[in-house]
């Protein structure tokens, strides 16, 4: 229950935020009793419930806030309850069958239940002491029982020769197309009253207190509530569209009556949800799903079923914890004046750093945040597959340490604007280790259970699993199957991985000319063979790639070996540079501080490490754009060719 506890103070907490949104891919904070649809048609009516005109729906101005019911609001099956105001033609349309309509299948032997329901529940409303002038509206126009014969004469929707609606519209002039099919049309309500500015439906907050005080009053039972501690009238049913606007799976669910879920655990099924099981509250659960709901469409990790979702109880806004530096900072803050990668790193990790501080301000340290995940294995089910509970300096230390431990300095960020690969330092998104580690095109069962994998190690602090980094590591080396933009990001990240997992080690991200060890000196020399050759190709023209790249799986396997060919191999080039003394001082002094000779010798294979001397030697040599000398030239000839 503590999920829904968080959840019902997110809501009262960000009572200000109902029904605003920044934009059309943004689901708003509900109203209780109400949710969303994509509408396609708004018919237009007055006041005494005259047709006016009718348009087909934009769709960057589709998404609308309607009433619902319990059973509306998460309808599956043959025959899916109606909403009490915007609906689907089935069910607000009394000439639906005449013009070729099919209702859903449940509703076959009566083809004209679907409406006479919506007429019933309208009714009930308008004659209520919640009634409201629009509602009225509608009933008028609906019970006229024309809808769909004013749509075909105002050339919203288009009939056959019959006079039935056809399957799905066809490019016609004079008529406005309607994506889909036409029966499934969903009609939304704009009706003008002179003294009312505002005409559409979804907008006018009146109208949903209206709604919500005559459903409201409709529940009979009430039973204790474990969330709030006080007796509230029984949900019934809970709702759905947690992920998007077409998800049907439940957090909540219940409806096996007739098999043998609850036999022998209560003594009245129809009762199991409401009396004899720990109760919610109508209004409890209306408000935390959606709030759940407004969390995921405004700052959710989606992965196809999975959802992954950081907030504050307070409504204050936090960094996602599976973002990277990229995403946190926004591209204006990674722009460094300082060419050196060194300085570059500093700096921009000072930014992440104050950019943390700045929310660690705002949010406090006894403010509660919590992380949950959700999946679903079946459309109907929905499981929490992740929840954690932090407090807000909790959860920014967590972030900032594992920002920290798992930096590198990373070049695959891109400005779609202007077409500009962009340079930030940090840890990797989890769904880029992902990638990294089994390729672009992975499998989305294993990018989901990795990306779960990882998520303990950012909230909880636990060590990154070892599997994923060889995993990483392995492609990396192998630099010949991959393009070279790709190869560049699965290094960067690769290096990122290693240098967490031996966070004893203390690695530093730019070159360190002191560190001696075996595989760290071995990825020096790579990257100084590859630089060789590279600069000799450029001044030729040629591009291709070099003996260096295309040896790398070899010389992480057998290092001692493969040195010997690739250095036989860098004699032509080196001649081409007259001599290339830069080069060859640069590999002597690498090749002196192995300590003993031995470890140069010795032909066992190399560990994750040699990436980040390879890295490191190689961004070392990068030109300087204050400084560029002869043997200053672009490093290799696949990324001359990019």
């Amino acid at each position: 229950m503590s999920w829904i506890q968080k959840l019902y103070e997110t809501y009262e907490n960000c009572q200000s935020m109902i029904g605003k949104v920044a934009n059309d891919k943004e689901v708003p904070l509900l109203p209780i009793c109400h949710t969303t649809q994509k509408a396609q048609i708004e018919i237009v009516v007055d006041h005494q419930g005259n047709f006016k005109r009718a348009r087909v729906v934009p769709k960057d101005d589709a998404r609308t806030i309607i009433p619902c019911t319990e059973s509306s609001g998460g309808r599956t099956g043959k025959t899916p309850k109606h909403h009490p105001l915007c609906d689907k033609l089935q069910y607000i349309s009394g000439d639906f069958i005449q013009y070729g309509g099919e209702v859903t299948s449940g509703y076959a032997n009566d083809p004209s239940e679907p409406f006479r329901n919506y007429c019933n529940l309208l009714s009930d409303w308008c004659n209520s002491e919640f009634s409201h002038l629009k509602a009225c509206a509608v009933l008028k126009y609906t019970q006229k029982g024309s809808i769909v014969k004013d749509l075909v004469d105002n050339k919203i929707l288009l009939t056959d020769a019959d006079n039935k609606l056809l399957e799905k519209q066809e490019k016609k002039k004079g008529f406005t197309t309607l994506e889909g099919k036409q029966a499934d049309a969903f009609i939304r309500w704009e009706i003008e009253i002179p003294s009312d500015p505002c005409s559409k439906v979804w907008e006018d907050k009146t109208l949903w207190e209206s709604w919500i005080n005559y459903y409201s009053n409709t529940k009979q039972i009430k039973t204790l509530c474990y969330v709030t501690g006080n007796e509230l009238f029984v949900a019934e049913q809970h709702p759905a569209k947690l992920r998007n606007d077409g998800d049907k799976a439940k957090l909540i669910s219940s409806n096996d009556w007739s098999g043998f879920t609850f036999r022998g655990r209560f003594t009245d099924t129809k009762k199991c949800n409401t009396y004899q099981t720990c109760g919610v509250g109508f209004e409890v659960t209306q408000k935390v799903h959606s709030a759940l709901r407004w969390l995921i469409s405004r700052q959710g990790y989606r992965s196809g079923d999975q959802v992954i979702v950081a907030w504050a109880t307070s409504g204050v806004q936090i960094p996602a914890p599976l973002a990277d530096p990229l995403s946190i900072l926004g591209e204006e803050e990674l722009v460094s004046d300082d060419s050196d990668v060194v300085s570059t790193a500093q700096n921009l990790a000072v930014k992440l750093k104050n950019k943390i501080a700045g929310y660690k301000a705002v949010l406090g340290d006894t403010s509660d945040v919590v992380v949950m995940g959700i999946d679903s294995a079946t459309p109907g089910r929905m499981a929490i597959t992740f929840y954690r509970e932090l407090t807000g300096s909790e959860f920014l230390e967590r972030l900032e340490k594992w920002h920290d431990t798992c930096a590198w300095v990373h070049d695959y960020g891109y400005n779609h604007e202007t077409k500009k690969r962009i340079r930030f330092v940090g840890a990797p998104a989890p769904k880029d280790i992902a990638e990294a580690a089994y390729g672009g095109r992975i499998d989305d069962k294993l990018k989901k259970a990795t990306v779960e994998r990882l998520l303990p190690c950012i909230i909880d602090g636990q060590q990154i699993p070892r599997d994923i980094v060889d995993s990483t590591v392995r492609r990396a080396s192998n630099r010949v199957g991959m393009e070279g933009w790709e190869w560049n990001k699965t290094l960067s990240i690769a290096c990122a991985l290693f240098r967490k997992l031996n966070e004893k080690e203390g690695y530093s991200m730019a070159l360190d000319p002191n560190r001696k060890t075996r595989d760290y000196l071995y990825g020096r020399l790579l990257a100084i063979a590859d630089r060789l050759e590279g600069h000799a190709l450029y001044k030729a023209k040629e591009k291709r790639d070099t003996n260096a790249a295309r040896y790398m799986q070899q010389f992480a396997e057998r290092p001692n070996k493969t040195w010997r060919q690739i250095e036989l191999l860098l004699s032509p080039y080196a001649a081409r540079l007259g001599g290339a003394t830069f080069y060859k001082n640069l590999m002597d002094e690498v090749m002196c501080k192995f300590d003993p000779i031995e470890d140069f010798t010795i032909d066992r294979p190399l560990s994750g490490e040699f990436l980040l001397g390879y890295h490191c030697q190689r961004a070392a040599l990068w030109p300087k754009e204050d400084n560029k000398t002869n043997e200053s030239e672009p490093e290799t000839a696949t990324e001359i060719a990019e």
